[in-house]
């Protein structure tokens, strides 16, 4: 995740939390670190732009199936060498989700600009597709302002994540399994190539 370095030495973070407003990180060993102590900080870039990618092609893949099939997402997960996502899509089986990946990859290729903007509240509460679970639009209602990811003319969203510039740093996608969780939770797994 990223490591700590202090006069009294260097530490790897393992865990970052976020409790009662205080962001805590857990690091490998016991610090002799103190209150004030002059510390400097890096992230693993490797595994963050990892996830950064899978974190958007997620986002492409969303959108492919909720602008072309009328299918909702219900739930994902990210890693630094594949990611899933579960869809509420009765009719998707391993040859849809084949079909979904290659127009996710044809949106990929387009190159299309990745950008995030802040909007307040009421200006996020005046469309409703921007959070796409309830617990989203849940959310917006707590927030006073409301980060937005942008692809482009394709998509569309609140979302804290780090995500890259331009679709086509994800680089191409391929179908790594799929399996049905139920009728209503169809999971799809891909992984960059």
């Amino acid at each position: 995740m990223g490591r700590v370095i202090s006069e009294k030495g260097e530490y790897n973070v393992v865990d970052v939390k976020e409790e009662e407003g205080e962001v805590l990180h857990f690091l490998d060993k016991e610090a002799e670190l103190e209150s004030g102590m002059a510390v400097s900080c890096s992230i693993d870039w490797t595994r963050r732009y990892a996830l950064m990618r899978y974190h958007t092609a997620l986002h492409v893949l969303c959108a492919v199936v909720e602008n072309n099939y009328s299918g909702k997402w219900k739930g994902g997960m990210i890693y630094t060498d594949k990611a899933h996502v579960d869809f509420d899509l009765p009719s998707l089986n391993s040859k849809l989700a084949e079909e979904i990946i290659n127009e996710a990859n044809r949106i990929i290729k387009e190159n299309r600009r990745v950008s995030s903007r802040f909007l307040s509240k009421e200006e996020a509460m005046a469309n409703p597709n921007l959070a796409k679970t309830e617990p989203g639009r849940e959310l917006i209602k707590k927030l006073d302002v409301v980060r937005i990811v942008e692809i482009e003319n394709f998509d569309i969203q609140m979302d804290g994540g780090t995500h890259i510039h331009n679709t086509g740093e994800i680089g191409a996608l391929k179908l790594s399994d799929f399996s049905n969780k139920g009728s209503n939770r169809k999971r799809v797994e891909i992984s960059i190539i």
